[in-house]
């Protein structure tokens, strides 16, 4: 006879940090703000969220839930892009005032081609014939630690010294429940 573990089935919400997460593997872990063990973040329920990355450092809100294997998080409800430190940035956007990328347009995009380990690719806008810079950091900002390509953004594009470049990147699920 198969026993069901009854505590499967009980969910709960809590707030906590990405500890790292690995696009490759598919997974990552997030520690709880009061404490435990680590819970696993699959790479599915952050899809369900609408990225297939999280930054590590970012604030999370999920939904988990305890297993045979430990505890797991079932959906995630909030995600922060992590704090940084002023000091870290770009030198094109470091100097932006924040109303002014506040103030460019969401604009949808597909990524072209993104390479975590040289920290930047470039991104398609619809309608715009010319590439996106989209760089490592800009990313971290924005909550995302990687990128696939075709994956669907929307991006606020300011003009950089190099040409255009991404000045916040937004998931395409999570733009489309923005207010601004």
């Amino acid at each position: 006879m198969h026993r069901v573990n009854e505590t499967a089935d009980i969910s709960r919400s809590v707030s906590g940090m990405v500890k790292w997460f690995d696009p490759v593997k598919g997974f990552g872990f997030v520690v709880a703000d009061a404490g435990g063990p680590d819970i696993l973040l699959h790479v599915n329920v952050l899809r369900n969220f609408g990225q297939s990355s999280v930054a590590d450092g970012a604030r999370v809100e999920l939904e988990i839930q305890q297993t045979d294997r430990g505890v797991q998080a079932t959906q995630v409800l909030a995600l922060q892009p992590p704090e940084t430190s002023d000091a870290v940035g770009l030198s094109d956007i470091a100097a932006l005032d924040p109303s002014v990328v506040a103030a460019a347009p969401l604009e949808p995009a597909r990524v072209k081609w993104f390479d975590k380990g040289k920290g930047f690719g470039f991104a398609n806008v619809f309608g715009r014939r010319d590439d996106i810079f989209l760089h490592m950091e800009v990313l971290r900002r924005s909550g995302l630690s990687d990128l696939a390509p075709g994956e669907a953004l929307a991006l606020r594009v300011i003009e950089g010294k190099r040409g255009h470049m991404a000045a916040e990147v937004f998931a395409w699920e999570a733009a489309l429940d923005r207010d601004d």
